[in-house]
């Protein structure tokens, strides 16, 4: 028999499911607050009224789409 704690091994056999969830989680979380804060700036630069290509905005806010929705897809189950 295993002389290993049945709660590390649980726990265990959970991380080789998902392997570096908890570091994914902190760069989603940081690539969002990135995204929003390049959004903020973009925002002030267009309400000061400086011109800004319309590219770099829709990557801008795809930008702060597509990372919380990361962030919400690797969120636990249970």
């Amino acid at each position: 028999m295993s002389k290993i704690d049945p709660e590390l091994k649980k726990r265990l056999l959970k991380e080789t499911q998902t392997p570096f969830k908890g570091l994914r989680r902190i760069l989603w979380i940081a690539f969002s607050g990135s995204a929003f804060l390049g959004l903020l700036i973009m925002l002030s630069k267009i309400a000061s009224g400086s011109d800004l290509q319309q590219n770099n905005l829709l990557i801008q806010l795809g930008a702060c789409i597509l990372f919380p929705t990361l962030l919400f897809f690797d969120r636990n189950k249970d």
